[in-house]
Order: C-alpha cells, then structure tokens, then sequence
C-alpha cells in the first residue's frame, strides 16, 4: 500500500514546466513572428528619424521614395507577424487548456477516488478557470521576449545616437520590473485566495441545486440561500481586494512607464539642445520614447500574468497530485464468483459475516438506514480495504488485491440515489452501448410505461438529473441501468423506495427472472423484494441476528415483522 507520504509531490511550477515544454514549437514560432512583430514597430521611428535625417541632408527624391518603401515593408512585416504569431499563441493555449482540463476531469472519473478536500464545484471551477488561467503561460512567456526584443532594439537605436540615451533605457527597465515584480507577489497570494473562495461559492451552488427539492419541502430554502449569499460576499470582497491590487499595479507601471518615456525624450530634448544628436536622431528618440510605452507596460504586465498561471497551476496540483483513498492491487476475481463478507468492522458493522453463493438471490434486511450505508459503501469501494477491520471477497478474491477496475467489471454496487444524466433514456441505461439486454432491463425495471408515453421511446431526452422525470421514473430508470450492465455480482441499494406496492412486485419478480443464476444482493426493507430473494439475512447492531426465507422470518420474528411488514 502506497501512502501520501511516498508520493512524490507535483507543485505548480512543475506543471507549468510541463505546459512550456509540451508547446515548446508553437512558442518558438510565435517568438520569432512576436519578436519580428515588436522589432518592427521599433523600427517605424527609427525610419522616420532617418527619413528626416537623410532629407534634410541630402534632399534627393530617390531616397524619400526608398524610405517610404522601406515603412511600407515595415508596416506589412507588423501586420502579418503579428496576425499569425497571434494565431499560433492562441491555439496552442488554447489547445493546452484543453489538455488540463481533461486531465482534472479524469482525475475526478478514476475508479480510486483521491484524497483530496474538495467538493466537486470546486473541482469544477479548478478544471476550468484554473486550467485557462495555467496555459495563458503559453503566450506570456512569447510576448514577454518579444517585448524585450523591443526594449533592447530602442535601447540599442538610442545608444548609437548616444550612449546614455541606451542606458537610461535599459537602466529605468530594470527598475521597473524590480519594483513590479515585488507587487506581483502579493497579486498572487490574492489571486490564489480569490480562487478558493469562487471555488467554495461554486461548490456551494452546486450542493445547493442538488438538495433544492428538499430544501423547499421542509422550508430550508431561505437559509439555504442566506447560507449561499455568505460564501458569494466573501468571493465578492476578495475579488475586490484583487481588483484594488490589480489597480495599484496597472497604474504604477503606467507611471513608470510614462516617466521612463518622459525622461528619454528630456534627455534627447538637451542632448539636441546642446548639438550632440542631430535633427534626424531628436525625432528618432522622440518617436522611441513614446513607442517604447507600449513594450514596457506589455512588459510590466507579465509578472503578474505569471503569478496567476503559477497560482491556478497550483490549485491544479491539489488535483492532481493528490494521491488515491486506496491503491489498487493487479489481480482479477475469478469469473462468476460469489460475495463473502468476513468480520468486518466498519462505522454501524460489527465484525459482520455472511456469505453469497454463486448464482444466489439474496436480501439483506437492515433494521437501520445507517447498517445498510455502511454495507453498500465497503461493498463499492468508496471505502479502502486499508479503513476497516476484517476481509471481503469477490470470486474468492480480496479485494484489497484486486484492481478497482476489475471490482467495477464483476460488482456492480448501484446505490439508491443514483444520478441520472442528461441525454436520453438509452444513453441513461446504456451508456457505452454495449449492453446487450437493454429491452430485458427495462421490462424488468417495469420502465416500459415510461418508454410507451413517449413517442420517441428509448430515445426520448433526459434533462439534467432527471428533471423532467419523477422520482419514481428515476429510480427504474436507475435500475434499469444497473440490470443492463449484466455484472456477475450485483448489489441494489433500495431500488424501489419511491415506486409504488403493485409496481413494486413486478420489479421484484423481474430482477429475480432476469438475475436467475447471477449473483444478486439486495439491501432493503421492502417485502417484495425480501419475498423475491433465495434467503433473506437480518442486521440488526451490525450483525446478522437471523438467516431464513421472507414468509418463514414473518412466521417466527416478531421483530422481523415488526420492521419489513407493510
């Protein structure tokens, strides 16, 4: 067994290496276009300060009409690098978006669920927001170079006119990105809070709508609401407080940027004043001075840009690095195996033993709600093998050696709430349309007068949760889904709790038909169900209290009767 401690972590800095270098052509071909895209623009005031230069100097109309060219060449070089280096950042972030969050979704669908504390509307908010946020790097890093390219192509134009001109530029850059670098720090630890709470606000809307039925049957709706409104105000104030920090850093390099652009052109205003630069050089430096905020805020910006990618990757890394509730083991049940329970201690189970032949029918019948949660939930693997005392077995098998993906295959655990998907029914009951018992599943299931009232049939569309079906639709169409994966062992959690008593019997009669010489458990209280079964086993305090047939428990356990009789 694996535990987290022997994980080697992945921090979000890892994951950003992961990004830059699974893109790294893209980012090459996008540099090189940015890069020729900034360098251009550069090259317009330099142009025209020769242009003036040479005209002034030489008035010769072949050399106006070459330089007009040349700003043309420029013009056209500008335009398209900086279409397609565009075209190519994007799709590659975009591509790269994509890819995390597919890989965060797949983390939530693995058999093994992972250790980590998040609700699934933050996992929702992680799979996108973060992952958008994570592969803008793809075009930060780019357009970072290409505005240094700009920055170092002024600062060399101007040092050839004169030399300090060159390192006022270079010398107020690195001042700025000293001073931007330290408020983007605290722009990031405000991001990553911001974050969270959006995530908490997310999880929270979705518990909400989840729960809304409930919720307004007994009234709870208000505090519900009043409960959601707390969360959203604290996202509200912390997006504020990011805003503010995004504010004071907007508007500080915005004045550092315009005194760098300010103290330039003073510089050549004397340097011209005093006869060091000529005419052609005043322009060219002036034209440079105000070109040059451009690149600088672009400039200034990235640090802050990479501190909230590194800040999303980070919270992707809960994700992903997060190690498994339990590690799974390489072997495989054996095929048409039965179910053995064997002293088990878990929550409401006292070192519980019973054992399910190949091919049996049987009913558990819980005298508390509580026993049969505990029950259902080992059985599914939602706890490890590791969280509690004794052994279960599946085709003679442990399960702590067995591969979750093998358990899935032979058990199928179907619990009573069961979600329903939007789609259609079909896709509902077979969703990798596989199934080869569908129609045997549904009349089972007794869904057939559900398929009847609509024309479509099979195909009629499911809203999101079954909204357009009532909740005892729901709960065949559930069942119906269980019956069609057709899994050697199959264990129903109340599967008829919201279907009524005639309906109910024939759902007990066709799981027992279609079941016959397939290993099923049913865990419920329901006489049509315990009727239906081989044997029916008691729990009463975690432990089986009485083992015999539905109508000869009814005869002889007044408890018995007390608690399933109808």
């Amino acid at each position: 067994m694996t535990t987290p401690d022997t994980q080697r972590p992945r921090p979000g800095s890892d994951i950003l290496r992961t990004a830059l270098r699974r893109n790294i052509g893209a980012m090459a071909g996008g540099t090189v276009l940015m890069g020729l895209y900034q360098a251009g623009e550069t090259a317009f005031p330099i142009a025209l300060g020769l242009i003036v230069e040479h005209t002034l100097r030489d008035r010769s109309p072949g050399l106006l009409a070459l330089s007009i060219a040349a700003l043309a060449v420029i013009i056209t070089t500008v335009s398209l690098s900086w279409r397609f280096g565009m075209r190519i950042l994007q799709k590659a972030n975009t591509t790269e978006a994509h890819r995390w969050r597919v890989k965060v979704a797949a983390c939530g669908l693995q058999p093994v669920a992972r250790d980590v504390d998040l609700k699934s509307g933050e996992v929702l908010t992680i799979a996108t927001e973060d992952a958008d946020q994570t592969a803008d790097i793809i075009e930060v890093v780019p357009l970072l170079i290409s505005s240094l390219v700009a920055v170092l192509v002024a600062a060399v134009a101007l040092g050839l006119a004169d030399i300090r001109l060159g390192l006022l530029v270079i010398v107020g850059t690195a001042a700025i990105l000293t001073v931007l670098s330290v408020m983007s720090r605290r722009i990031g630890g405000s991001t990553r809070e911001q974050q969270a709470r959006v995530a908490r606000a997310g999880a929270k809307v979705a518990d909400l709508i989840t729960g809304l039925r409930p919720l307004h049957g007994f009234g709870g709706n208000h505090a519900a609401f009043r409960s959601y409104r707390k969360v959203s105000t604290e996202a509200r104030l912390q997006a504020i407080t990011v805003a503010r920090a995004n504010g004071v850093y907007a508007g500080t390099a915005l004045a550092l940027n315009a005194v760098l652009a300010a103290a330039v052109t003073l510089t050549a205003g004397w340097l011209a004043f005093d006869g060091r630069i000529g005419i052609g050089e005043l322009v060219m430096a002036v034209g440079l001075a105000q070109f040059i905020i451009e690149p600088l805020k672009l400039f200034s910006e990235m640090p802050k840009y990479v501190m909230v990618a590194r800040a999303s990757a980070e919270r992707m890394a809960l994700v992903l690095t997060a190690p498994p509730v339990a590690e799974p083991g390489p072997e495989r049940p054996a095929a048409g195996g039965g179910l053995e329970i064997d002293c088990v201690r878990y929550g409401s189970l006292n070192k519980l033993k019973f054992q399910v032949a190949a091919g049996e029918f049987v009913a558990v019948a819980a005298y508390r709600p509580r026993t049969a949660a505990d029950l259902a939930s080992v059985l599914a693997v939602n706890v490890p093998p590791h969280a509690y005392e004794g052994v279960v077995r599946v085709g003679g098998r442990e399960l702590a050696e067995l591969s979750v993906e093998a358990v899935r295959e032979h058990m199928l655990v179907n619990p009573y709430d069961g979600e329903i998907f939007a789609g259609t029914l079909r896709t509902n009951i077979d969703p990798s349309g596989t199934s080869r018992t569908v129609p045997e599943a549904v009349e089972a299931s007794m869904l057939t007068d559900v398929v009847a009232l609509h024309r479509e049939g099979l195909d009629y569309a499911v809203r999101d949760r079954g909204a357009n079906l009532s909740g005892g639709q729901r709960q065949r169409l559930s069942l119906a889904r269980a019956l069609a994966a057709d899994t050697d062992v199959l264990v129903l959690h109340d599967p008829t709790t919201a279907v009524d008593a005639v309906t109910e019997q024939l759902v007990a009669r066709g799981i027992a038909e279609l079941r016959r010489g397939r290993t099923t458990v049913v865990i419920t209280s329901s006489p049509a169900l315990l009727d239906a079964a081989d044997r029916v086993l008691v729990l009463d305090d975690g432990v089986v209290t009485a083992e015999d047939t539905h109508r000869n428990l009814l005869a002889t356990d007044e408890n018995y009767c007390a608690a399933v009789a109808r």
